[in-house]
């Protein structure tokens, strides 16, 4: 299906220039993920998330092996997704 609908917003400059930076480390551009989470919302039924805001307290070993491996993991969007590929690694090493 073709796009032929436009969408206009009013974001803080500094904001922008910021969520493009992360979304071009995925190799999106910031309509890319817009429309994915459109798409996603549309899927769902409603937000695509959670709005609670949930505090993670992590030892700081966790925290420096994240930050070391960082770059290695791509694709991985949180820490949660970070030490859920880390337990799928030990799964397979064992």
């Amino acid at each position: 299906m073709a796009k032929t609908s436009s969408m206009y917003i009013r974001i803080d400059p500094e904001i922008k220039t910021e969520v493009e930076g992360i979304y071009a480390r995925y190799g999106m551009s910031l309509t890319d993920a817009i429309n994915i989470f459109i798409y996603q919302s549309r899927y769902v039924g409603g937000l695509p998330f959670n709005l609670r805001r949930e505090v993670i307290d992590f030892s700081s070993d966790t925290k420096s092996t994240a930050t070391k491996l960082r770059g290695k993991y791509k694709g991985v969007l949180s820490t949660d997704d970070f030490m859920v590929q880390k337990q799928h690694e030990k799964e397979i090493e064992a």
